[in-house]
């Protein structure tokens, strides 16, 4: 599976619906690996999780670690349901995608994977196409740590993947992968899904294996 195809799958994959803060989500097993996509905005309430970005500590630890209050809330759903596949024994290698909204949520759902299966480390591997900022403040390098192998894709000047604003403390985490650097795209359309596969089929990235980990 090339990054263009996890991208298509991510945009073309039948969602399930968690009534409780609409989170969308799709779980599949192919042998001993898993894979979790998480779907775009997809109504009000998904904007208003959006737009809600004070941030609010992940949970009392040690590390402690700030995230945007909206996604953290649609993550804690999706923990209760993804939360027995993560953990399975027989899972070894497992595979995140998302898009906008849903990256965000792969973000959270990577570090939850990282965190809870340190034995598959580098067997973890996810990417958030035009991902917003999630993470807020500084983040101690054994936090940081656990973003390891998450990469956000940004095409051109997006304009989700400047917000929230860095001013505000928030920031990326993991890898940043850039596509259609230069092309005449305006910030807000450089965000459609059109967008991100033209950009895509032009750039390097589209035909790196995401799945050969």
């Amino acid at each position: 599976m090339t990054l263009t195809d996890l991208f298509d799958t991510v945009l073309h994959t039948d969602y399930i619906h968690v009534s409780e803060e609409t989170a969308s989500y799709q779980c599949r097993r192919l042998g001993r690996r898993l894979e979790l996509y998480f779907e775009w905005s997809n109504g009000c309430t998904d904007w208003y999780n959006n737009l809600d970005f004070p941030a609010l500590p992940y949970r009392e630890m040690e590390d402690r670690w700030y995230a945007h209050r909206g996604f953290l809330r649609v993550w804690k759903v999706l923990e209760e349901v993804l939360s027995a596949p993560i953990l399975s024994p027989d899972v070894r290698k497992i595979l995140i995608g998302g898009y906008s909204h849903g990256a965000a949520i792969a973000l959270l759902c990577h570090e939850y994977a990282r965190f809870h299966r340190p034995e598959l480390a580098g067997a973890i591997q996810s990417y958030g196409f035009g991902c917003p900022r999630v993470l807020w403040g500084p983040v101690r390098p054994r936090v940081a740590a656990r973003f390891a192998g998450f990469h956000v894709v940004r095409n051109g000047r997006d304009i989700v993947t400047h917000v929230p604003p860095a001013l505000f403390g928030f920031r990326h985490v993991g890898d940043l992968w850039e596509i259609g650097q230069g092309d005449a795209v305006s910030a807000i359309d450089a965000h459609r899904p059109e967008a991100y596969l033209a950009a895509l089929a032009r750039s390097p990235f589209g035909d790196t294996a995401v799945d050969a980990f």
